[in-house]
């Protein structure tokens, strides 16, 4: 007796075995890998892919929304090329974060989510932008087509963790966030991941 298709003898890598998405770049596949109810931060080993704990969070804030990256995609040349204070990007898939109003309190999932706008990173003279995203079809913010439509404070929020999550009182800031932007620029990096992931990764 045959399995059934689709069918997958062996768990796909959340990077290279899953889909980017169902429409992207505005609608996207996310592979979760941090959730608000985190307090050790735990990423995608890039070999075996498997979740790994990468550092316990060193400050006393947890991430204010779901937190991963996206499948096929890759930050090289392309991202790099749409923050001016940098020649290079993190080499890392893209990160996302997950607006979602009904709390998900584990990670391991994937789920597709509509690009919204992201923050432009700069960590340590890399480029390392964080998509921002709804959840799709979320019953409070599912609508949203764009970050002016998401509530400041939550994005006050995101900005504040990341441009802290690093670093403890007294010492020196790796990251910088020069600019949140909306809609029509975060599907730009969107689609430049993707084909910095098919330049290095394709075929």
């Amino acid at each position: 007796m045959g399995f059934p298709e689709p069918f997958y003898r062996w768990r796909p890598h959340p990077w290279h075995g899953l889909e980017t998405g169902p429409d992207a770049p505005e609608i996207v596949t996310a592979f979760i890998e941090i959730t608000p109810f985190d307090f050790v931060k735990y990423e995608v080993e890039k070999r075996t892919g498997f979740l790994k704990v990468d550092r316990p969070q060193r400050g006393s804030s947890s991430p204010p929304t779901l937190y991963g990256l996206i499948p096929k995609t890759y930050c090289a040349e392309r991202v790099a090329a749409l923050s001016p204070e940098v020649t290079v990007a993190d080499g890392d898939p893209l990160d996302i974060c997950v607006i979602s109003e009904r709390a998900i309190d584990r990670s391991e999932v994937m789920l597709s989510a509509r690009v919204v706008g992201g923050l432009r990173m700069i960590d340590n003279g890399e480029a390392d932008d964080k998509i921002v995203a709804v959840l799709l079809d979320d019953a409070v913010l599912g609508d949203a087509r764009d970050i002016s439509e998401i509530p400041e404070a939550l994005i006050a929020r995101l900005e504040h963790y990341f441009l802290t999550y690093k670093t403890l009182p007294g010492e020196a800031h790796q990251v910088e966030i020069p600019e949140i932007y909306g809609r029509e620029h975060a599907l730009g990096v969107v689609s430049a991941s993707m084909q910095d992931y098919e330049d290095h990764y394709g075929g």
